[in-house]
């Protein structure tokens, strides 16, 4: 396998140090882009051997510059973060950069099923950068993951769990799909490694489906006390975020469809985490401390 010079924005992020962290392992060169280049997270990549460069989405020359001479470029944008037009105003910048720089193969980072025309806000402005990026004539790849099984451990979530609840906005059986993040990082390294056999594709891709009852039960064996699943009135959800909400509504009512068997028959160098998988390798010490 040829090791290759490859560009990660986001890179001090979850998604994006996910990435960076699996290149690396593979031996291949990582140019890690992050506006906070003298962070613990910048830092903490340096020391795995990344090359750490100051850049923002919105400013292009700083892409340009950081992209020049890289074989590959994996962008992603955070809608939470920057806001929904901002996060794709962004997106364009960025990928317009990477072809003014003359990146080989672009992958960008979307969001399964948005391509579906789901009305879900934040599914929609990822899939306004993609329509952008297949206009512009240059190599790349869809890499569009399902919902994290990491999102069950963020800080919006850690608090209920702490207390023996794992609280989610869908239905007691309605199954999801999910993935982890380790996965993402390492179906984008089998991505890039593949190059021109991917070249204008999508994939949609999960580690597992299974109910909000099913992951209360795997997480209640693998903490090793009672863990009971509680629907949260979509209601409730709605006062936080109406994006959100939308999209848990769309996860009862359609919910994604990523066929895993295929997937892991495709994708065997992906070592490919069930639920069970992830729980067991999680530190669990963290419900002993104060939720944030």
């Amino acid at each position: 396998m040829t090791k290759k010079d490859i560009l990660v924005t986001g890179a001090t992020g979850q998604q994006g140090g996910a990435v960076a962290r699996v290149l690396l392992s593979k031996g291949h060169r990582v140019k890690a882009l992050t506006r906070s280049p003298d962070g613990k997270a910048a830092r903490q990549l340096a020391a795995d051997g990344a090359e750490i460069v100051a850049g923002d989405l919105s400013d292009a020359a700083s892409i340009v510059k950081a992209a020049r001479g890289v074989d590959t470029m994996f962008l992603m944008g955070n809608s939470y973060e920057a806001g929904l037009e901002e996060e794709t105003r962004q997106g364009i910048i960025a990928a317009d950069a990477a072809k003014a720089a003359g990146v080989g193969h672009l992958i960008y980072s979307s969001v399964a099923d948005a391509d579906r025309n789901t009305g879900i806000p934040h599914f929609d402005s990822k899939y306004r950068v993609e329509q952008h990026i297949e206009r512009l004539g240059i190599p790349y790849t869809i890499s569009a993951p399902v919902a994290f099984m990491e999102n069950f451990v963020a800080p919006w979530s850690i608090g209920a769990l702490s207390q023996g609840t794992h609280a989610f906005p869908v239905p007691t059986k309605r199954l999801l799909q999910l993935v982890a993040l380790a996965d993402i990082g390492a179906f984008v390294a089998a991505l890039a490694e593949r190059r021109e056999n991917v070249f204008g594709k999508r994939f949609d891709f999960a580690g597992d489906e299974l109910s909000g009852e099913e992951q209360a039960r795997i997480l209640s064996e693998v903490i090793g006390r009672p863990i009971a699943y509680q629907e949260i009135p979509i209601a409730a959800a709605r006062q936080q975020s109406e994006d959100a909400a939308l999209m848990f509504e769309w996860f009862d009512r359609e919910g994604y469809d990523v066929d895993i068997a295929a997937l892991r028959r495709d994708f065997p160098d992906v070592r490919w985490h069930s639920f069970a998988d992830w729980a067991k390798a999680f530190d669990w010490s963290v419900l002993a401390q104060p939720a944030v």
